[in-house]
């Protein structure tokens, strides 16, 4: 559940990048300052921030790496923050590399494991303007309001519709997962499939419209069943930076 920005900036600085990354959790500056390699694996940046006390430390490390499908180059961060270590990627999008502005987003990579369901309770509510929804999920463990915005940069099929954001403490948008617009082969009834990334994993529900819900703005939210998945519209996939 990570999110910020970074800047590429003027070679005369003393940080080859500068921006910031927040969590649900903390809103923190940082830098990222070239280092020495001392093998091709090595980190090509050391990542910095100031603590409370004024003090400049060391909260990670970060590589150039470049996309194996689409040859685009990018961030790749692991940091700690005294909250346990965690990885993110600093991506750009198309419009700044076409315009070379230097601007990179903080997307959460995705993680290796899936979180059982379980008893989980939410519900998702349609709002008035720009095809949005706001809703919560929770469970014994966990309470995250949320809100679902159109991704406007869907190109293809497979990309999600939606991207789910939190807020940080200080209230910048945090994107904490995807979601997409579904029909079940079964019923015909339309729903929205969800991936939420969380610490703990990536935990997937589905937001439903029971009988006396349908036609209304209100959905509920239940956990995935695997066997539920050919219910899925075809082609639509599961990634958190589709």
């Amino acid at each position: 559940m990570f999110a910020g920005t970074l800047t590429r900036t003027p070679e005369t600085a003393a940080a080859a990048y500068a921006g910031m990354i927040h969590s649900s959790r903390f809103d923190i500056a940082i830098q990222l300052e070239t280092r020495a390699k001392m093998s091709e694996r090595s980190p090509d940046y050391d990542v910095t921030a100031v603590n409370k006390a004024g003090r400049k430390v060391r909260i990670g490390t970060a590589w150039n790496e470049t996309g194996n499908t689409t040859g685009n180059p990018y961030l790749s961060l692991q940091l700690d923050v005294g909250v346990g270590p965690f990885r993110v990627n600093a991506v750009q999008t198309k419009e700044a590399r076409e315009t070379d502005t230097g601007e990179f987003q903080v997307i959460p990579l995705v993680s290796s494991g899936t979180m059982k369901s379980g008893s989980i309770s939410g519900e998702l509510t349609a709002m008035d303007a720009d095809n949005a929804f706001a809703g919560y999920i929770a469970n014994m463990m966990f309470d995250l309001e949320f809100v679902l915005i159109e991704n406007e940069f869907k190109v293809e099929q497979t990309h999600a519709d939606y991207r789910i954001e939190v807020s940080s403490p200080k209230g910048h948008p945090i994107r904490v997962g995807s979601a997409w617009m579904a029909k079940s082969n079964r019923t015909g009834n339309r729903y929205l499939s969800l991936l939420i990334n969380t610490p703990d994993g990536d935990l997937r529900v589905n937001a439903v419209q029971n009988e006396e819900q349908r036609g209304g703005q209100t959905f509920s939210i239940i956990p995935f069943v695997e066997s539920a998945a050919e219910d899925r519209a075809e082609n639509v996939g599961l990634a958190l930076v589709g």
